[in-house]
């Protein structure tokens, strides 16, 4: 896509953008907007509704966008409302609010289980799509149980896959396919609000923060299969096979990152950090089971183009020494509880930083308490460019409306550079 398809206020801002990323020094501190649920609460709309309406919630956007005008800011739809689509597969990873006895204005939850066996290590490694059809998926979602039963397909050839076709003919199996075509299309009306609604925006002058969304290998693992008490273990019960199998998995990953981020105009991937903090494992173990299968996802991200985004959420403090070895003005690292002002020392010259405004200030503080942390942060991080404003996790469902007024004007009026 050319320039000419975009107008002048997008250009400025992405521009704005792009040099922070670079470490250049733009004309002001980039501000973004990204929240969770916040948009939607703030427009009136509960979480369950922000889950299931996909136009009131792209209303919800657009609104909040045109108040506060970003510099960039993200689509929630495909973080949030998917309530219907879950609906429709049986989905046991979350509760979420509204559905079987949740309130309806709390955020989601995610089921903390083990979703892989200690034993199955060896059937992932061996064939991974084979895992997930007949092992994980069926234990996430309804829909997929009936899969359980589908043959080793890596082990038919000639007649025998021909033979296996009966497999398909089995009603379980045909109501499974139904279920998730069913799914499958209510998932469709979802991205379809989510391009009209980008165009719009597009329109009106606004780029995304980002087009794809992954994970840090160990994460993987210990988050969505293996379960956090048991992903924790792995590392001194299972050392080598997780290991094995997060070698295996970081290609996977990036691969995933790069065919969602296609040929967007935005480049960037955000990556949530969840297990690799302080008070979670030991610096010994951050750099022998964490840091390494993530800077290859980084590393083949950053080869394919796309800037990687890395919200780092809780502490890292004793980890800034390390995760520096990356290549120079290709990241963001966007920081919660880390200290930002040790990390503009030792990163500054190396990655953008994004953050911190605390969440406890956002939604107890007053406006006072935000412009004089906005200031210090734009004193202090912002020297010489590198830094884009932002609260600690994006702006908390809770936090009150004026502090995040006080964010934006602070940010707009005392953070300019010149």
């Amino acid at each position: 896509m050319t320039n000419l398809e975009y107008n002048d206020d997008y250009i400025e801002r992405e521009q704005r953008v792009l040099d922070v990323i670079a470490l250049k020094q733009p004309d002001r501190v980039p501000i973004f907007l990204y929240s969770t649920f916040w948009q939607a609460r703030h427009a009136g709309m509960t979480c369950e509704e922000a889950m299931y309406d996909y136009e009131r919630l792209s209303a919800a956007i657009k609104d909040s966008v045109l108040e506060f005008e970003p510099d960039s800011y993200t689509l929630i739809h495909p973080a949030i409302a998917l309530g219907p689509t879950m609906e429709i597969m049986g989905y046991q990873q979350l509760k979420w609010p509204g559905h079987e006895g949740m309130s309806p204005d709390v955020s989601f939850q995610y089921i903390d289980a083990e979703y892989m066996k200690a034993a199955e290590y060896d059937e992932y490694l061996d064939d991974p799509t084979g895992f997930y059809l007949r092992r994980y998926l069926p234990r996430i979602a309804k829909a997929y149980e009936p899969l359980a039963d589908l043959p080793d397909f890596t082990s038919l050839f000639y007649t025998r896959l021909i033979h296996c076709t009966t497999s398909f003919a089995d009603p379980k199996v045909i109501e499974a396919f139904e279920t998730l075509a069913r799914a499958g299309r209510e998932a469709n009306k979802m991205f379809a609000e989510v391009s009209r609604i980008g165009a719009e925006m597009k329109d009106l002058g606004y780029p995304l923060c980002q087009s794809a969304s992954g994970g840090a290998p160990f994460d993987y693992f210990a988050d969505y299969l293996r379960g956090s008490k048991q992903g924790m273990l792995d590392m001194f019960r299972n050392k080598d096979k997780l290991l094995a199998a997060m070698d295996a998995a970081a290609p996977r990953i990036a691969r995933g990152i790069i065919n969602s981020v296609g040929d967007n105009r935005c480049r960037i991937a955000f990556i949530p950090i969840h297990w690799g903090l302080d008070g979670f494992m030991s610096p010994v173990q951050f750099e022998n089971f964490f840091w390494p299968s993530l800077r290859k996802v980084l590393m083949l991200l950053i080869e394919a183009d796309i800037v990687p985004n890395l919200l780092w959420e809780g502490d890292c403090t004793s980890r800034l020494e390390v995760i520096k070895d990356v290549p120079v003005g290709k990241c963001i690292y966007f920081f919660e509880r880390t200290d930002i002002f040790k990390a503009k020392e030792i990163l500054g010259d190396i990655v953008c930083l994004r953050g911190n405004i605390p969440a406890s200030m956002m939604t107890t503080g007053n406006p006072d308490d935000v412009v004089e942390y906005c200031r210090k942060l734009i004193d202090v991080v912002g020297k010489d460019g590198g830094f884009i404003m932002d609260c600690g996790v994006g702006i908390p469902d809770e936090a009150k409306t004026e502090n995040v007024k006080a964010m934006f004007d602070t940010t707009k009026n005392y953070g300019i550079y010149g």
